[in-house]
């Protein structure tokens, strides 16, 4: 974009294209464009990139979607399995301090917007909504600078769409992005606004989580650290075993899955990941959460214990010397620091309830509750389910871990009236076994390493798989003249 170099007076305080883009060309707008009848009016026009074979109409999640269905499980909902493939997708990508303007030309299109502006990665965004279309941008920038990110959408055929995206390139300010949302599929319209400096191109039926995805993607930064899958266990209330699935998970992710992971104790009176795994460190995260802005990647590799080879441990402290008051500011720094430890880490929450842990359970790529089969689990995930769904409308909802069940003697609620209760089918169900699950405890070790072949560890192993949104890697098979010749 060219034209008048004005202060935007709706950035807040933070300029994101100097941050994490290079100032783009202006092409489309040095390139006008004559409107012909009859003929592809952009049959001249040379491709500005390698030809695609780019379908805009086809649904993006469909390969997400062929995933077969695992022994020992209830039949997931497509839905969810859908939302929770798109999430992955999008990674934890969130936007800089910006403000997005969309001009939408039908009232469905705004409604799918506003959907969009609620999701959690686009919190720190200030979006406006409009009607009006292309036609109404051009009218309102006459007057007034453009934000960072301009959104318009065009029911006019291409070659009018063009003349007036050419129109609309005079009045933008360098370094605005501009996303076209069209009727038309057509693959030579892409590669035209391509060439005219377009950032993208979208085409119904659109989703709010395809909205954020192209949003969040404009400004994703190459150069920021990685970002590990955040996934919270949390008990629907106290004496769940919320704890030692936790654990369990996290072990299974890193032994089973061949992958790296921290596991994050923060339950700092009364954590037992240290006792789970044989471990008693020095310092641990309550260190982290006193000092977090001292918290860099040699202090923290200090801090944590080694489990395995892939599982690291912040274990709590597990004394009660202290009171442990501290504030949410603190919890979300030093998670959001231990993210770029790992490509999973593993929280584990007690059962309390803070202005961090509602943050941290809000904020979780993944949230797993675990509850036992009697009426106040229910209550309490039924109330917790219900909050998240309100906070992360695009979000996948919570797994729900059913544990102790058929403890002998005791009433409990049947897992499917659970599960239809909450509206939610249970990942897992995990029989009552005190004998595994204390000898486990007693010795310091992971279910899969007392009883690997028992109903609860292939359980575990196969809630661990659905999270991590990947497959064991495949045993190598030894021959006999193999092993016989091996050199010793």
């Amino acid at each position: 974009m060219t034209s008048k170099p004005i202060h935007d007076p709706f950035e807040l305080e933070f300029e994101a294209d100097d941050e994490f883009t290079s100032p783009s060309s202006d092409a489309w707008r040095e390139t006008p464009m004559t409107p012909a009848t009859g003929v592809d009016p952009f049959a001249d026009f040379p491709p500005a990139r390698e030809p695609e074979t780019r379908d805009f109409g086809a649904d993006p999640l469909a390969d997400d979607l062929d995933q077969p269905e695992p022994p020992r499980a209830q039949p997931a909902n497509p839905v969810h399995e859908m939302i929770a493939s798109a999430e992955a997708a999008l990674g934890e990508h969130t936007l800089p301090r910006i403000t997005i303007h969309v001009f939408c030309a039908q009232p469905e299109t705004a409604d799918l917007v506003e959907r969009a502006a609620a999701d959690r990665r686009m919190a720190r965004a200030a979006v406006v909504v409009r009607m009006g279309g292309l036609v109404g941008a051009f009218e309102t920038y006459q007057n007034q600078p453009t934000p960072s990110l301009v959104m318009v959408e065009s029911l006019d055929p291409a070659p009018q769409l063009i003349a007036q995206l050419d129109q609309l390139a005079e009045v933008c300010d360098p370094g605005t992005k501009v996303v076209v949302i069209g009727a038309a599929n057509d693959i030579a319209l892409y590669r035209e606004l391509m060439r005219r400096g377009v950032s993208e191109y979208l085409v119904p039926p659109l989703n709010p989580l395809q909205v954020v995805r192209t949003v969040t993607s404009l400004y994703a930064d190459p150069s920021a650290p990685f970002v590990g899958r955040q996934i919270a266990f949390c008990g629907a209330k106290g004496g769940s075993g919320a704890s030692t699935v936790a654990h369990n998970v996290a072990y299974s992710i890193t032994e089973r899955l061949q992958t790296g992971a921290v596991l994050v104790d923060l339950d700092l009176a009364f954590g037992t990941a240290g006792l789970d795994f044989n471990q008693d460190p020095l310092q641990g995260v309550a260190d982290a959460l006193t000092q977090p802005d001292r918290l860099d990647p040699v202090l923290m590799d200090r801090m944590m214990a080694r489990c395995t080879e892939r599982l690291s441990l912040f274990a709590a402290p597990a004394t009660l010397d202290n009171d442990y008051d501290i504030g949410p500011v603190a919890y979300d720094e030093v998670t959001q620091k231990i993210r770029s430890a790992a490509p999973f880490v593993v929280l584990d929450l007690p059962h309390l309830w803070t202005a961090w842990t509602r943050k941290i359970l809000l904020s979780s790529d993944d949230l797993v509750i675990v509850a036992t089969p009697d009426l106040a689990s229910l209550r309490n995930a039924k109330n917790m389910i219900d909050l998240v769904r309100r906070a992360r409308p695009n979000d996948a909802p919570p797994r729900l871990v059913l544990n102790q069940v058929g403890v002998p003697g005791r009433p409990e609620i049947p897992v499917k009236d659970f599960g239809e209760a909450l509206g939610l089918t249970p990942s897992l169900s995990l029989p009552f076994d005190p004998k595994l699950f204390g000898q486990a405890a007693n010795n310091g070790q992971m279910l899969c390493e007392v009883a690997p072949k028992s109903r609860a560890a292939e359980g575990i192993d196969y809630l661990a798989q659905q999270i991590a949104r990947r497959d064991p890697p495949p045993v190598q098979k030894t021959s006999l003249f193999g092993s016989l010749f091996k050199r010793k």
